[in-house]
């Protein structure tokens, strides 16, 4: 196996780990309690979505940085950290490391979370879904040889990485409608409200 290839899915899992944590982070926002619902044991998500936080990091950091043994490519330390002139696929690459900088931003700030006031940190939390898109953009567009080759669509892996992104975005839009429903529903009770005192 190749430097190329060993990048290729050391991104893959990346991907995986960052839908994961995008899920579970879901989950959290509308206070789902796997012990009164499924799985009805006692797990703290919290933690997990934390650990899969800190290991998308890491092995998105690791991604790039295996380019680095590859005799073929070309990719220097400097091609790694700022992709924009690297000497394949730049524009694709600089959209993947836009979207490692962002999730270290995610993650660095979520660790100080007790630090930040709470608007702060939301308001930053927030990059994480500019963050999955940039990451799922990056993972379809890129010919994994790096050799320039079109896009499949129907490759294995882009449909792995399209299936993440569908779930992601399919999760995203069940969480916003829940979060309407709610205001609805406080807004109603609002209304009501001076009526009842009367």
């Amino acid at each position: 196996m190749s430097a190329i290839d060993l990048s290729s899915d050391v991104g893959l899992v990346a991907l995986f780990l960052l839908t994961a944590n995008i899920l579970l982070g879901l989950l959290l926002s509308v206070r789902y309690n796997p012990w009164t619902h499924w799985p009805h044991r006692r797990i703290n998500y919290f933690k997990l979505h934390n650990w899969t936080g800190y290991l998308a990091l890491a092995v998105s950091g690791l991604h790039p940085a295996l380019l680095l043994f590859s005799s073929t490519t070309g990719f220097g330390v400097v091609d790694v950290v700022y992709p924009l002139h690297s000497p394949k696929q730049p524009v694709i690459n600089t959209l993947g490391a836009i979207a490692l900088y962002l999730l270290a931003l995610v993650v660095v700030t979520s660790y100080f979370r007790s630090a930040l006031r709470r608007r702060t940190w939301k308001a930053l939390h927030y990059v994480a879904y500019v963050t999955a898109a940039l990451f799922y953009l990056h993972g379809i567009l890129t010919d994994p040889t790096l050799k320039g080759a079109a896009v499949d669509f129907l490759d294995g892996e882009k449909v792995g990485i399209e299936a993440c992104a569908l779930v992601a975005v399919a999760a995203s839009a069940y969480r916003l409608r829940v979060a309407l429903r709610k205001r609805a529903t406080r807004v109603r009770a609002a209304a009501r409200a001076p009526s009842v005192a009367a």
